[in-house]
């Protein structure tokens, strides 16, 4: 494998196409799609300023390396690419990819990052920006702290692990994902999604579990949680109190105090859904908006 090392590269397309190389400690400056087409690339230490720098790629392994904020756009239309220690400050990055390993990798600017993948895994992942991980698929995760909104839109087969996500309306529209020993902080969680699996779970959200067909919570907690599984299937073991519940659709409910249950039978038949609770403090057949 032939070697460039410390060097420093300007212009479009500066090392198109290229093949079986070795980058170490070089800077990629002005210029877009330094390395576009390129196939079997080994960077190291390496420092990416400018737009587009691999696209159509093959093959990539990329360690101690940095994406500059400029950088945006960085990896696309990429297969089996690897990135491990690196930090990437430029948004929109890696964008309908296929075998996407990212590594104790830092994104102080994750807007619109991580869209359309296949086959994802993420390890000791720090992100802030809205719209991660967009209607990727087949994601592994473990050890993600994540701050930004509208996170894991339209997701299919995920399992997240040991994560710390703060973020408003996640897991919309996903299906088939399970989430485990995870801290799990904004509104609107879940809606519209099938088939949401939540394991030794902690849960702070309002209007949370909406609209979900299957919703799964195995030992969670529900910390300042209120108005949640609006017209949701459900099956909930709940090792905490709920603020308040609101007409779930079916299934069954387990918590230690439910602080107010709202069941409006015009909405929902009552007769489906299970209340397994020693305390309900407050039975209602209708929302506080709604009352006189």
């Amino acid at each position: 494998m032939k070697e460039i090392k410390q060097a420093r590269f300007t212009g479009e397309r500066a090392l198109f196409g290229s093949r079986d190389l070795r980058i170490a400690d070089t800077v990629f400056e002005d210029g877009e799609s330094p390395l576009k087409e390129s196939e079997n690339i080994a960077l190291c230490g390496s420092m990416f300023r400018w737009k587009y720098p691999l696209w159509y790629c093959k093959s990539i392994a990329a360690e101690d390396c940095v994406w500059f904020d400029m950088a945006r756009a960085g990896v696309w239309y990429s297969n089996h690419v690897a990135v491990r220690r690196s930090v990437v400050q430029a948004p929109k990055n890696f964008r309908r990819c296929r075998d996407l390993v990212l590594e104790d990798v830092f994104f102080p600017h994750a807007e619109e990052t991580l869209w359309h993948c296949d086959g994802v895994r993420l390890k000791n992942v720090n992100a802030k920006g809205h719209y991660f991980a967009m209607n990727c698929s087949d994601m592994d995760v473990d050890g993600l702290i994540l701050d930004g909104n509208y996170s894991f839109d339209g997701v299919k087969n995920a399992v997240v692990r040991n994560s710390r996500l703060i973020t408003k309306d996640a897991f919309w529209n996903s299906e088939n994902v399970t989430v485990y020993d995870s801290l799990i902080s904004g509104e609107y969680l879940g809606w519209n999604s099938k088939k949401l699996t939540l394991v030794n779970c902690t849960v702070e959200s309002l209007q949370g579990m909406c609209y979900i067909e299957n919703l799964k919570m195995v030992n969670c907690k529900l910390v300042n949680t209120t108005l949640a599984f609006e017209y949701s299937s459900v099956d909930a073991e709940i090792t905490s109190r709920v603020e308040s519940v609101f007409n779930p659709a079916s299934g069954t409910i387990r918590a230690e105090t439910i602080g107010e249950l709202i069941i409006e039978p015009d909405q929902v038949d009552p007769a489906k859904t299970r209340i397994v609770c020693r305390d309900v403090k407050t039975r209602s057949d209708k929302p506080e908006w709604l009352r006189s």
